[in-house]
């Protein structure tokens, strides 16, 4: 166990501790997530390669005799916030983060799970707005708490999709599927390749010491809903120029044959997630085989293209993936990871090569930008479960 989770479940229990007089019963975890590689393939039925990080949030819990949720929120200057679970639950505006938790409540109730009451306390460790799924960690170990506490029968995909229907239906963001699932069924030192369609998952081994360090450019996202939307709108208008039900269904091949039907910007969006499939379905193998010369290449197609097809790129994020590439060359991979337009990279490398990159990002990046990195030094975890 690293210092970083020693922390968060000391802070957790106290809490714990502080609001109901006597020790939590359970402690409960669900990580954070960095995708790998295939970004923007999961709207359009694709694959998805993350791996959950030692980053996340905790939970400290124990079962009440009664039907009320009695919880407090660490990270929110330790605010309480108690709810009856045998009452509608609502939507409370002037309590965000507590949406999440109700969310997941509500939609297991729906599901037809029997709950009873439970206190719990509430913290993460997960960077908010980095791209790398708090919110999803949040949701994932709240279901997963509910599961330990009641023993409910409830696989870590359905607790996916409960988390995900929370998100959507609750708390009113839309988000896609990979986020809760990574969250949920993570397993160390692997990643998962997510087909974004069937939810199959096969876990990817890493090399045991391989390092995945994370690097928020610290740029302000700006027009990312807008520009989200038109993205799906023109891989939407791809899929029908190409005459299947989405850009999945598309091989290199038939898009060779067929891109010149298409407008030309329409096009070079569809290329991108055509291309990406690929990539990340091959960066899978590189992985297993422990390749970093072809991850390494995998990768840098990877960035390009988001830059060059998708436009969803900016200077700060490809300043950094550059200065990153000139220390690794083959031995490692990066390229912009997340949404776009800011946000972070992901470099995939060797241990000893770490202090030198962080030194190098260190060095160059606030002088070319202005602006100060954050970075992240993790480690491939498992998914979402007790802590011991």
């Amino acid at each position: 166990m690293t210092q970083r989770q020693q922390h968060l479940i000391d802070t957790v229990s106290n809490a714990f501790i502080n609001m109901t007089g006597s020790a939590p019963a359970r402690l409960i975890q669900a990580p954070g997530r960095v995708n790998l590689i295939g970004e923007h393939t999961d709207y359009n039925d694709g694959f998805v390669l993350p791996c959950a990080i030692d980053y996340q949030a905790v939970v400290a819990a124990s079962p009440r005799s009664d039907s009320i949720v009695r919880v407090v929120s660490v990270d929110y200057d330790n605010q309480v916030n108690e709810f009856d679970i045998s009452q509608p639950l609502q939507f409370d505006e002037n309590c965000m983060w507590v949406n999440y938790i109700r969310g997941v409540i509500d939609c297991l109730q729906k599901e037809g799970f029997t709950l009873g009451g439970a206190d719990l306390a509430v913290s993460g460790n997960v960077p908010q707005g980095a791209g790398l799924s708090s919110s999803a960690a949040l949701e994932v170990v709240i279901g997963q708490t509910f599961k330990t506490l009641f023993n409910l029968a409830v696989s870590q995909q359905k607790l996916a999709l409960i988390g995900q229907a929370a998100e959507n239906n609750f708390v009113g963001c839309n988000c896609g599927i990979m986020d809760q699932l990574i969250s949920a069924e993570g397993k160390a030192n692997h990643a998962l390749l997510i087909d974004c369609r069937s939810l199959e998952t096969q876990a990817v081994a890493m090399p045991e010491d391989m390092a995945v360090v994370i690097i928020n450019s610290n740029k302000k996202r700006g027009l990312v809903d807008s520009e989200y939307n038109t993205r799906r709108e023109q891989c939407e208008a791809a899929a029908k120029g190409l005459g299947v039900s989405s850009l999945r269904d598309v091989s290199e091949a038939l898009f060779a044959d067929k891109q010149h039907s298409l407008d030309p910007l329409v096009a070079k969006r569809a290329r991108h997630v055509i291309t990406e499939n690929a990539r990340t379905l091959a960066a899978a193998e590189a992985l297993k085989a422990n390749d970093m010369a072809t991850l390494s290449v995998l990768m840098e197609q990877s960035h390009a293209s988001m830059r060059d097809d998708f436009e969803i790129t900016v200077p700060e994020v490809n300043c950094i993936v550059d200065i990153v590439k000139q220390v690794l060359g083959n031995q490692g991979g990066v390229r912009m990871t997340g949404g776009g337009f800011g946000g972070c990279i992901v470099a995939l490398m060797p241990p000893q090569l770490v202090d030198e990159v962080c030194q190098a990002v260190e060095q160059q990046y606030q002088t070319v930008t202005g602006l100060k990195e954050s970075i992240y030094v993790c480690k491939a975890m498992p998914g979402a479960g007790a802590i011991n």
